[in-house]
């Protein structure tokens, strides 16, 4: 059974577009190419992690903060400044990240159509503002949205913010995501409900838990699927 008119509100990276899996090929030729003596493959991921949680909390996210990593990255390891050389092969590493297309999920297109005749959708992304909102025009989408925010963070006074600029009813807005760190659990700790789409190549730093036991989270497996209840 399909609910009422309700607030859809579409997360974008790795919701409508695919997005960490273009990081992840980035991330597997930086690691082919630093070769490290002596740590292995999954050693030098760990600190690339530890590099990422720490500057996408002081810096936010996006490819500029994903190249300042890497930097940081070779230098840690390296124990020495980068070379023009080896800035230069970060950079071209770097070339997809900075030049790729925008390639849409299947369905996602088909799934707006019909989802913006019959309910009203936000955006609501998170990361640099020139980088999302080139995106954003890149899918061709964002005609659907009644709003479109780009935030640095996602968190829960993020969502109360979004629900009082637009004089939102909580019980009636749903968030849409992959990420349960910044899609899920905190859209339902600003009394939201929300819907859970996993996608394969979450980034790792976005896993959390959802509460299988809450009832006002919606877990599918595709985004097509929000058709047979919206």
């Amino acid at each position: 059974m399909r609910l009422t008119e309700q607030i859809l509100i579409f997360d974008a990276d790795d919701t409508l577009w695919e997005n960490n899996v273009v990081f992840e090929r980035v991330i597997d030729e930086f690691l082919d190419w630093l070769a490290h003596p002596t740590l292995d493959r999954d050693a030098l991921r760990r600190i690339l992690d530890d590099i990422e949680r720490a500057n996408s909390a002081a810096h936010g996210y996006g490819s500029k903060v994903f190249l300042r990593s890497l930097h940081d990255c070779l230098e840690r390891l390296r124990q020495r400044p980068a070379t023009e050389d080896e800035r230069r092969e970060i950079l071209r590493l770097a070339d997809a990240l900075i030049h790729h297309q925008v390639e849409l999920i299947p369905g996602v297109a088909e799934t707006l159509d019909e989802l913006a005749g019959r309910h009203e959708l936000f955006l609501l992304t998170k990361g640099d503002h020139d980088e999302q909102r080139r995106k954003i025009e890149a899918s061709g989408l964002d005609h659907h949205f009644r709003g479109v925010h780009i935030v640095r963070e996602k968190h829960a006074g993020c969502y109360l913010q979004l629900v009082e600029e637009h004089g939102m009813a909580p019980d009636r807005a749903w968030m849409i995501g992959n990420s349960p760190k910044s899609d899920i659990l905190p859209a339902r700790q600003a009394g939201l409900n929300a819907v859970f789409i996993p996608n394969d190549n979450t980034w790792a730093l976005e896993h959390e838990e959802v509460d299988p036991a809450d009832d006002r989270v919606l877990h599918l497996t595709r985004f097509p699927d929000l058709l047979s209840h919206f």
